[in-house]
């Protein structure tokens, strides 16, 4: 076998497991392109697989509210920089009821200007990309 045959071969190898990787890397993750913010590397859940009152949350975001708490709709600032790094006044932050609980508590939606919406229920600690449409 020719040395250019090898070298042929090798990198055909070579880009399969690319592809493969990749391919396997999206089965793995959930991601999906035509979500906005499934691109930034987070969990990717359906909007019905969360608490039923991020549903109504959510609700309220696409009808412009009337929201619950004055500090609904504020800039989220991502601190804690687990969203994408974006300027400042890109995300808004939305309470997520807790039943029984006396404050605002720790869950919440961020939504990105570009569409993206994430829920946090540890209060920005840890994030999801939420797929409204599912």
């Amino acid at each position: 076998m020719g040395s250019s045959r090898r070298i042929t071969i090798a990198l055909v190898g070579l880009i399969l497991l690319v592809v493969a990787g990749w391919v396997g890397r999206e089965l793995v993750t959930g991601d999906d392109p035509a979500v906005p913010g499934a691109d930034s590397g987070l969990p990717v859940r359906a909007l019905s697989e969360l608490p039923a009152e991020a549903a109504g949350t959510w609700r309220l975001i696409e009808a412009g509210g009337p929201f619950p708490y004055r500090e609904d709709g504020s800039v989220f600032g991502n601190r804690e920089r687990l969203l994408p790094a974006e300027r400042t006044g890109y995300y808004r932050e939305y309470t997520v009821e807790t039943p029984g609980g006396e404050d605002r508590g720790a869950r919440r939606i961020v939504t990105g200007s570009g569409g993206e919406c994430y829920f946090t229920e540890d209060h920005y600690s840890s994030f999801v990309v939420v797929d409204p449409e599912r």
